[in-house]
This record gives structure tokens, C-alpha cells and sequence, in this order.
């Protein structure tokens, strides 16, 4: 087969897991704490004959950092993190994660809970447990937990994480970092924002403009291929009709 016809062939794997991600990104696009997929492209460079021919990987997928922008809903169990910084969740199977989606719940024993039922972990990753009969909490910048007559019966916990961490998804738009966390214990760069909620940080207008290019590219990188069959057809016959 021609050089030609595996660029395009590369180009078509390549843009079709662009597609994939990009359609995942625009399903996402109202998901609270939600963080885009990426991918990276590397160019895959073949020695074999006099010439080089260069051809395109499948890319490598990664969760973008940039953080969504803040809403304000005055629901005093919405939280939001300012920073870099992500709240530690744990399911009922014991899976620890972690995630910018901050919606939570109080449940009828006290236990602080998102909104899809996993435990919001303190600082020291214990659960949080609240009085239920103290009414809405008051949650300060540092994560304190304030209720009834002013005291503090608990504290958000917030965590960073490394920036070279592969980050690998799970439910309620959290992730799994290959490297371990550290806890987060000034609070001038990471806070807690009481009553907002972080949306996700995908722009829609662009993520639909990425899917019309992506598109039209790989109907470009088809009619190359058909062309190129189109050719090696034709030469086969030329020189079947010349034996």
C-alpha cells in the first residue's frame, strides 16, 4: 500500500479519537466540576526505505487543570473550590477520588454526602458528621465547619494534586491521580466558597467548532484514501494489460 494511504489512515484513528473526545466534552458541557479530556498527538516518523514518512499517532488522552467558572446559588451546602484544589470522596465500596463538584447533602444521621452519595472527606480523610437538628452549616474559606452556637464541628478537607499525576475518571465528574495527594493546610491560594458551584470548563461554542473541523478532516483524509485505491486500481490494470 502506498505511504500516502497509511498517512491517511493514521490521520483518520487519530481524528476519529478526537472526535470521540470531543463528543464526550459536549455531552459534559453542563456537568458540575466537570474537567475537559484532552489529547495529545505525537508524530511517529518511519525509517524504512530511503525515505521518511510521517505519520500520526492515536494521540494520548489527559484531563485538562483549567477550572470552570464559580455560580452562585446561595445553597449553603454547595461549595466550591478556589484554586487548584479538589475535595477527597470516598463511595461505599471504599474507592477514595477526588472532585471539584462540591453539591452536597446532609443525611438523616448527620453524614455530609454528595449529591450522588459518596462521603466528602475532612482533612485527615475521615468522614464528616453534622448535627442534622443544628440547622445549615456555615462553612468558612479554610473549610471550618460552624453550627449551632458557634462552634466548629468539622473541616472540609481540600487536596492537592501533583501536577505531573496521571489523572484516570470516575462518577461525579472525579478523578484517580497515580500519585499521592497532599493536604492542603494554607489557605491563600485553595479555598472554600460557600453557595457556588463550579461548572465545567468546556466552552461550547469551541468544542462545536473542533467538531465541524474534525469532521470535514476526516472526510478529507477519506476521499485520500479512495484516491489513493483509485490509483493503485488503475496501475494494477495498466500493467496487467502490458504482461
Amino acid at each position: 500500500m502506498q505511504s500516502s494511504l497509511y498517512v491517511a489512515l493514521s490521520a483518520q484513528v487519530a481524528l476519529s479519537n478526537r472526535l470521540e473526545t470531543v463528543s464526550r466534552n459536549v455531552a459534559n458541557m453542563n456537568t458540575a466540576g466537570y474537567r475537559a479530556d484532552e489529547i495529545n498527538f505525537a508524530e511517529l516518523v518511519s525509517k524504512a526505505g530511503p525515505d521518511k514518512v510521517s505519520f500520526s499517532s492515536g494521540g494520548e488522552n489527559y484531563i485538562s487543570r483549567q477550572g470552570g467558572s464559580l455560580n452562585k446559588t446561595d445553597n449553603p451546602l454547595d461549595l466550591a473550590v478556589e484554586g487548584e484544589a479538589w475535595f477527597a470522596i470516598r463511595d461505599g465500596n471504599g474507592t477514595l477520588s477526588y472532585t471539584r463538584d462540591g453539591r452536597l447533602q446532609m443525611a438523616n444521621d448527620g453524614t455530609l454526602k454528595t449529591v450522588t452519595g459518596q462521603q466528602i472527606l475532612g482533612a485527615g480523610g475521615q468522614p464528616i458528621q453534622l448535627n442534622p437538628e443544628a440547622g445549615a452549616p456555615l462553612i468558612t474559606q479554610n473549610g471550618d465547619i460552624v453550627q449551632g452556637d458557634g462552634d466548629i464541628t468539622g473541616q472540609i478537607g481540600l487536596f492537592l494534586i501533583p501536577e505531573d499525576a496521571k489523572l484516570t475518571r470516575r462518577d461525579n465528574s472525579a478523578v484517580i491521580p497515580d500519585k499521592p495527594v497532599t493536604p492542603v493546610q494554607v489557605f491563600d491560594k485553595n479555598a472554600v466558597r460557600q453557595g457556588y458551584v463550579e461548572g465545567a470548563n468546556i466552552n461550547p461554542v469551541r468544542e462545536m467548532t473542533k467538531m465541524i473541523m474534525i469532521t470535514r478532516a476526516f472526510e478529507s483524509a477519506t476521499k485520500m484514501i479512495d484516491m489513493g485505491n483509485q490509483s493503485q486500481e488503475k496501475a494494477i490494470r495498466e500493467l496487467g494489460a502490458t504482461s
